[in-house]
């Protein structure tokens, strides 16, 4: 039993240590204060390496958060990969990844970052190889090669950082806005960041690093790894205020938002429709961050990464007890046989949906209230409405397929509720899933504000939920309409479904076009000029001088009476210029 001890330490120690981080947030909110700490790691002649860390009230809850659910998904793992004979390595990793993303948080500095960044990186590459199965290696490999494009943006940001002789971003931020230079830096972080969170174009990673266990979705898919660009994002967001990287930044996340709520809604993998929903917030919190609300953004990351830890917890529950089938219509009814699990899950998907007066509803209708109030274009607001729908739509899809109606499994399996260690910290998730966000709100927004709206768009966010709802339960109840529609469009299903072919253009559309590439290149150089003026040319070259070499060794009269007449010649017209 040693590495329930194991599990049980770290457990305590992050438990504690996001008590400690959160009491001191507090504490810098209410002083507005902040501490620089730099750290001189190596001094030679006129050069410092100088470790900087950057203590401010939001990255001390932001770590408070990540070592909170990250100590509830070591507890729950507990039990959930109790047959892994590997565990330690398991806890092992989840630790390593937690200190990276604590780097990544406290750093003011973009080599450490960097080091936080990749750190995440590799780590999560493992973490979803975790199963070892082709299908796991390849979505491993889609994950870590779709993030290594944004690391190399991250390189270049740092090699135009020295321009202004430190790495230091936060002097610099003032001084970024209108500088031509910098916004080449913000560009670069930007592009980093849309790898990280999995914006448009690079989407098709997140649902395939579902392969990974569950714990390990609870944990990136709620604030750790998802969440980097969005957090690394609020640090620049000067950058984004009324320029261009803002405006292309809401368009690209809008995008995103929509076509994850679409997604979701034809999807059937119960961790892929979750995956799908972090897409879907992922975009809402880039897009509100866009138009300049970075404390809005900030405040729904935080409440996103409660309900979210909460609603895959509740799913890993289902499948541990479905013998690992993931499948929505292989299940029903589960809400007779697994109440408390399913009363979580409910709550998460309320949470998720905007609820009034759970989690998500203080940040997402607080974040639809101030779009209706912004500048922003009606394309825009269309994205923002109709996607809140879609979100309402497929969480009420998938409870109808999980929680009511008959029984459709396919085999039979002992369901309860009988994990108690899965059970208590999911009850703990909960509780801050219900109470989470109207904490924040006091905390983060100290002046209590009022947003003044017509009747009509103070009501909107309430009537695009309710006919989402709806939506979701009509199109999902194939009795209402006595033939499945999406059956009856199956290619445009299909379409939906696979993200608008994302993945496929991800990996077979480049994998193709890297080979038409490479087929070039070895027909124009390897095979083509390279060979003839290179390996080719030196052939022809060293044979002639090998041949000539021949004849003069071959001992003949002649050769040597040519090569007497010629050196008297020489001799002769040496004597005469003499």
């Amino acid at each position: 039993m040693k590495y329930l001890s194991i599990c049980s330490i770290s457990f305590l120690i992050l438990f504690l240590s996001s008590l400690a981080c959160f009491f001191f947030g507090m504490i810098f909110i209410m002083n507005d204060y902040s501490i620089f700490i730099e750290w001189e790691v190596i001094s030679m002649n006129s050069m410092n390496i100088v470790m900087t860390l950057l203590l401010d009230w939001m990255s001390m809850i932001f770590m408070s958060f990540v070592m909170m659910i990250s100590s509830l998904v070591i507890y729950y793992s507990k039990e959930y990969m109790e047959s892994d004979y590997k565990i330690n390595r398991f806890i092992m990793l989840i630790l390593m990844f937690v200190i990276s993303m604590m780097m990544l948080i406290i750093s003011p500095n973009l080599i450490s970052i960097l080091l936080g960044w990749d750190g995440l990186g590799l780590i999560s590459y493992c973490l979803v190889i975790y199963f070892q199965n082709v299908k796991s290696y390849n979505a491993g490999m889609l994950t870590v090669l779709s993030n290594r494009i944004g690391d190399v943006a991250l390189l270049l940001a740092i090699a135009w950082m020295l321009n202004y002789g430190s790495w230091n971003y936060i002097f610099y931020l003032e001084f970024m806005q209108n500088n031509f230079e910098m916004m080449i830096i913000g560009m670069l972080i930007m592009f980093a960041a849309i790898t990280k969170s999995a914006q448009i174009p690079f989407s098709s990673w997140l649902p395939a690093a579902m392969a990974a266990p569950t714990p390990v979705s609870a944990l990136v898919h709620s604030s750790t790894l998802v969440t980097a660009g969005v957090y690394l994002l609020i640090r620049f967001n000067i950058l984004l205020n009324l320029s261009w990287l803002g405006n292309s930044l809401l368009l690209l996340s809008g995008l995103t938002m929509f076509m994850a709520g679409l997604g979701a809604n034809y999807e059937f993998d119960l961790k892929k429709i979750i995956a799908l929903s972090t897409l879907s917030q992922l975009g809402l919190m880039m897009s509100v961050l866009s138009m300049g609300y970075y404390k809005l953004a900030f405040f729904h990351l935080l409440t996103h990464a409660l309900f979210k830890a909460l609603l895959f917890m509740c799913a890993g529950a289902i499948i541990h007890n479905m013998n690992n089938s993931q499948d929505i219509r292989l299940m029903g009814s589960l809400s007779m046989m697994m109440p408390l699990t399913s009363s979580c899950f409910n709550v998460a998907n309320l949470a998720l949906c905007g609820m009034p007066f759970l989690a998500g509803f203080y940040s997402k209708d607080l974040i639809l209230e101030m779009v209706s109030l912004s500048y922003i274009n009606k394309f825009s607001f269309f994205l923002f409405f109709f996607s809140t729908g879609l979100t309402v739509c497929y969480s009420f899809r998938l409870v109808y397929y999980t929680m009511t109606g008959e029984s459709s499994f396919s085999s039979m399996n002992m369901l309860n509720d009988e994990g108690w260690v899965m059970l208590k910290s999911m009850i703990g998730l909960l509780i801050l899933s219900i109470f989470g966000g109207s904490m924040l709100n006091w905390l983060i927004f100290c002046t209590p504000m009022m947003v003044v709206l017509p009747f009509y768009l103070k009501l909107l966010t309430l009537f695009v939920c309710m006919m989402g709802g709806i939506m979701g339960y009509l199109i999902s109840n194939v009795s209402v309409f006595f033939f499945n529609k999406t059956l009856n469009n199956y290619d445009f299903s299909y379409f939906l479904g696979s993200m608008l072919f994302m993945p496929y253009i991800s990996t077979y559309g480049i994998i193709y076009f890297n080979l038409m590439i490479g087929k070039m290149v070895v027909k124009s150089f390897d095979q083509g000029w390279s060979e003839y003026f290179g390996g080719q040319q030196l052939y022809l070259i060293l044979n002639k001088n090998s041949q000539l070499n021949q004849v003069l060794q071959n001992n003949n009269l002649k050769i040597y009476l040519l090569s007497f007449i010629f050196w008297i010649i020489i001799m002769y017209m040496y004597m005469i210029f003499l």
